[in-house]
């Protein structure tokens, strides 16, 4: 996966990155991010398996561990740039959108 793929992450892919800012598993990884997106987002296995292998071959996260079928992951520092660049992402966008809809109210 090329690094412009990376240039906006979906959501199951930025709550993945975030949920990996501690070393964690697959299920770990899905139940934090039911939990950090208020149950918002859920992340099934097949989904997650397919990110933690796509993220791992471009030196997003790195495997800390792995005890038979269990391995557990936690984010790089690329990763955690990514992710960060993501939230000022959305941040900005949310930001516009208010100051949008805020003048559109006063017309």
């Amino acid at each position: 996966m090329a690094r412009g793929q990376f240039q906006t992450l979906t959501e199951p892919m930025y709550y993945i990155l975030l949920a990996l800012m501690d070393e964690c598993c697959g299920v770990d990884i899905m139940e934090k991010v039911e939990t950090i997106s208020a149950g918002r987002v859920k992340v099934g296995p097949g989904t997650l398996y397919a990110m933690l292998s796509k993220f791992e071959e471009n030196h997003v996260i790195v495997k800390t561990l792995e005890i038979g079928r269990r391995k557990s992951y936690i984010i790089t520092d690329l990763g955690k740039e990514m992710v960060k660049k993501e939230y000022e992402r959305l941040r900005i966008m949310a930001q516009d959108g208010e100051r949008y809809f805020r003048e559109k109210e006063v017309d």
